[in-house]
């Protein structure tokens, strides 16, 4: 860990009262060895992890760490505080202080030295004797895992040695890395658990919770092996030895990768904080299931009671929460060949006009000479792209209900969608019914032989026909039925039907800023853009310019009217101005989350007037994304740009009239502070 952290990166007298200060401070000793190349952006990428969970651990530690492209090495920053800082820690505030800089392409070998300077966390021995240090280069050293003498005025000081990294526990306390010896061996056949281990990031938390429960386990005489899923990629577990488990653990805040191979195990899932804080309790919960004979069907992403009894175990949230993630699996993976397609169609307009679209195919008549061909082969190219949006979107829904099993039957479905013409609603109902049929095959016991198979074979081959023929036959036909009558009522809306669909658009896309809702409105939009018409070309201009009215609001709203806001809002508004023109609706969320009464009903007038003011324009657009970037790809642009306007000043003034109102002008309280954010969020 010499590379990673030395004296001059030692804070032990750390002022900060909060943690963007404390970020702040030590980022700064980093910008001043030369680790980190632009200080506000890697501060932005640190809040932004911040935002997705808080790094505060229980015993008084902070642990803020992110990958950021401003980072030029990994590297640690170490800071000590008296009084304490709040990182959201069940426990109260942290007075040991990790700050983690990882490039975004990080080697291996420094993500596992972090890994380990996170399983060290969890040794008390370790973290008193950073408490008790006095002297910065000494610190450095303790942390690197090097031997420290005692210091001269404080000879009760400890020395630790660094423990070696653990992934795994037995009954005596020794790493699990073969049979148990017989001189130690326990009298019965102890309890055994693997478990898995990841957060967002994968540099802290991840080797934390792992550690943790690897701790946990050897007090309570239990075997445990674990497969930490960090970023410096992972080893997969034995298979023995998962075969030869009691139970499972997973501490994950990201998807399990390849979780079918714990099928039919019992399952205690939770978050990774969990298995940082709550290590005991998740193994005495796994011994609890494991006695009472649960076992999960991984594949369905819910558990169930072998004895016929009620589901339990692994998924206890509502039908309505399960359902809009899995619609978002396949959103998130069609997403992007929205963008490229549409952006790539959109580019061909601009160059050739809307007359490219009936060009012959660019593989029988291309002239290298000439723009027209260049904007058929971009039309083409981008129409190709276009063809995948349905399958895809089925594809992955299915695949988020079922695994990879149902990735098959789930883009023959959306396949089938399309050449019944039941479009967008078709792929939506491919993938759910694929999903479902897999999980209902899925159920089905068979014998030990035929597994190898079922996943690859059998599972993919009896689910296409199924949803072939319920596509075909049964549930298509009525779904395009219900597309043809979806796209022309949005062709034939004009006048208050137009304005004031213009107006739920526009409130669904301000209300939670990227968030469910928001993404629900834009795949409403983009889905019509797989067969345009004119009504889905508006319904596509109304979402993008509602969508950039959060963050230009309170951009606008920062500048006009500083003193209302604190100093690092008045610096996130800056951001906010280019995050609202690339039609970065996120931009406007830390302002959200420091004051949700005020802001988001603020930008949601803003929204909706938006909203409305570009349907009563006849404003359309082709591109699925680009902000003011696309403007002169948009019908009536002069007038668009209007309706931004205005409900950029809608939102605006709204936003600081409620900061303003019963606003203490004698002794104003600055609003609290928010995390920055930058262009690259």
């Amino acid at each position: 860990m010499s590379e990673l952290i030395t004296a001059a990166l030692v804070d032990l007298g750390l002022s900060a009262e909060t943690k963007q200060e404390a970020a702040r401070s030590l980022a700064e000793r980093m910008v001043a060895e030369g680790r980190v190349t632009d200080l506000d952006g890697f501060l932005a990428d640190v809040a932004a992890r911040e935002a997705q969970m808080p790094t505060g651990l229980d015993g008084g530690i902070g642990i803020p760490h992110c990958r950021s492209e401003h980072v030029t090495a990994p590297t640690l920053a170490f800071g000590r505080s008296g009084p304490g800082i709040d990182f959201g820690a069940a426990d109260g505030p942290a007075d040991l202080v990790f700050l983690i800089a990882a490039p975004t392409g990080a080697d291996d070998d420094h993500l596992t030295i972090l890994s380990a300077l996170a399983r060290r966390l969890m040794d008390p021995e370790f973290t008193e004797a950073l408490r008790a240090e006095r002297d910065p280069g000494a610190a450095a050293a303790l942390i690197r895992g090097e031997e420290v003498a005692p210091a001269g005025s404080d000879p009760k000081a400890p020395t630790p040695e660094a423990p070696a990294p653990k992934a795994s526990a037995s009954n005596d306390g020794a790493p699990v890395a073969g049979p148990v010896p017989d001189s130690v061996a326990p009298a019965t056949e102890p309890f055994r658990i693997v478990a898995v281990t990841s957060c967002p990031t994968g540099i802290a938390h991840t080797y934390m919770a792992a550690e943790s429960l690897a701790a946990a386990a050897r007090a309570e005489g239990v075997v445990l092996d674990v497969e930490t899923q960090g970023s410096a990629g992972f080893e997969r577990l034995d298979p023995a030895l998962i075969a030869a488990a009691d139970a499972v653990v997973w501490a994950h805040d990201v998807e399990v990768r390849e979780k079918a191979r714990f099928d039919g195990k019992p399952i205690v899932d939770t978050g990774v904080k969990a298995g940082i804080n709550r290590p005991a309790e998740l193994i005495a919960e796994a011994r609890q299931k494991a006695e009472r004979g649960e076992t999960t069907t991984l594949a369905t992403g819910a558990a169930a009671r072998q004895d016929g009894g009620a589901t339990t175990g692994g998924d206890h949230t509502h039908f309505g929460v399960r359902l809009r993630t899995y619609l978002m699996s396949g959103v998130s993976y069609m997403v992007p060949f929205v963008a490229a397609g549409g952006l790539l169609i959109a580019l061909s307009f601009a160059i050739g006009g809307y007359e490219t679209a009936g060009a012959k195919s660019v593989a029988e008549h291309f002239v290298w000479s000439e723009a027209a061909s260049w904007a058929a082969l971009l039309n083409q190219i981008g129409t190709a792209a276009f063809a995948f949006l349905v399958p895809v979107l089925a594809g992955y829904i299915a695949y988020g209900m079922a695994d990879r099993p149902a990735l098959v039957p789930g883009f023959v479905g959306g396949a089938i969608a399309l050449t019944i013409n039941a479009g967008f609603l078709g792929g939506l109902a491919a993938g759910l019914l694929a999903g479902a049929v897999v999980m209902a095959i899925q159920r089905v016991k068979v014998h030990p032989t035929l597994r190898g198979i079922m996943p690859v074979l059998v599972i993919p081959l009896i689910a296409s026909a199924v949803v072939g023929f319920l596509m075909f036959i049964v549930v298509g036909k009525p779904i395009a039925s219900l597309q043809r009558a979806l796209t022309d009522g949005l062709n034939g809306l004009s006048g208050s039907n137009a304005i004031i669909l213009g107006i739920v658009l526009g409130l669904m896309m301000c209300f939670d800023m990227g968030g469910p809702l928001n993404k629900v409105a834009y795949a409403f939009a983009v889905g019509g853009l797989a067969d345009p018409t004119p009504g889905s070309l508006k319904v596509m201009a109304a979402v993008m310019a509602a969508g950039m009215v959060p963050p230009l609001a309170m951009a606008l709203a920062t500048t006009v009217r500083g003193r209302l806001f604190s100093r690092t809002e008045r610096e996130n508004g800056r951001a906010a101005w280019i995050l609202g023109a690339s039609f970065i609706s996120e931009g406007a969320i830390p302002f959200a989350a420091a004051d949700p009464l005020r802001v988001i009903p603020s930008v949601m007038a803003g929204g909706a007037v938006t909203g409305a003011l570009s349907m009563a324009f006849d404003c359309t657009l082709r591109a699925p994304h680009g902000g003011i970037f696309v403007v002169p790809l948009i019908g009536n642009p002069f007038l668009y740009l209007l309706a931004i306007a205005a409900g950029t000043a809608v939102g605006t003034a709204l936003v600081v009239l409620l900061k303003s109102v019963g606003r203490n002008t004698e002794a104003p309280a600055p609003a609290p502070e928010t995390p920055k954010i930058s262009v690259a969020a």
